[in-house]
């Protein structure tokens, strides 16, 4: 009888759980300012994410789906970019990429994705499974990793120096998209003007595939 009662009353909360409606806005055409001297226009493609009809964040590039439920879409979002002694009624705004978000399609939640060493600039995403490979730059940008995190963790699966950024002043400049494989699972990555370094992807471990790069590296796994 109380299991019963126990199965009627979860049917209940479940009749009344709210259903939460995550939708993006039509593709709007914004402008990316990059360059040393932010003299050069790139085209932005970016749309508004809305959950239950309720404006969330600007998103660019499309979403990847790590399960039914959740999905990654990157951030984008305008910074003031008005001087001081400028118009205050004639504020400028400037478009810039950021991280990734976190979308819960069951709860309707939104949050932002803890990447470590990820550069909004420079980082170039690739998404597999709940897994996401990208070239990082350290804080003092003397620094590039190949990094590979799985959603969920803090510690990332890789996290290997690879040398020096290449300092190009043009956006994901630095990696092409880091390249996955299955069977076994892998990752591989081209950093701009040095050698190319695959890792094999074991659950929460990972080991490098190939010869270089093999010297001590405390920062590294």
């Amino acid at each position: 009888m109380k299991r019963l009662f126990a199965l009627l009353f979860l049917a209940h909360l479940c009749a009344f759980a709210k259903v939460h409606v995550i939708t993006f806005s039509p593709w709007q055409k914004v402008k990316l300012v990059t360059g040393d001297n932010e003299d050069a226009l790139y085209d932005m493609w970016v749309r508004t994410l809305f959950v239950d009809a309720r404006m969330r964040e600007f998103t660019v590039g499309e979403p990847h789906d790590i399960t039914d439920r959740l999905f990654v879409v990157r951030r984008a979002y305008r910074v003031n970019d008005t001087l001081p002694n400028d118009e205050p009624k004639k504020k400028v705004w400037r478009w810039q990429r950021g991280g990734w978000l976190l979308i819960d399609r069951l709860t309707g939640s939104v949050k932002q994705l803890a990447l470590p060493e990820f550069d909004t600039y420079y980082s170039t995403a690739s998404w597999f499974r709940d897994y996401v490979a990208y070239c990082g730059i350290s804080d003092n940008a003397d620094k590039l990793y190949a990094v590979v995190v799985e959603v969920g963790r803090r510690k990332p699966v890789v996290k290997k120096l690879i040398g020096a950024p290449a300092t190009n002043n043009q956006p994901d400049s630095e990696c092409a998209a880091p390249e996955w494989s299955r069977k076994p699972m892998s990752v591989s990555f081209a950093p701009s003007g040095k050698d190319k370094i695959s890792f094999t992807v074991r659950g929460r471990l990972a080991e490098i595939q190939t010869l270089e790069h093999e010297e001590d590296d405390s920062d590294g796994q």
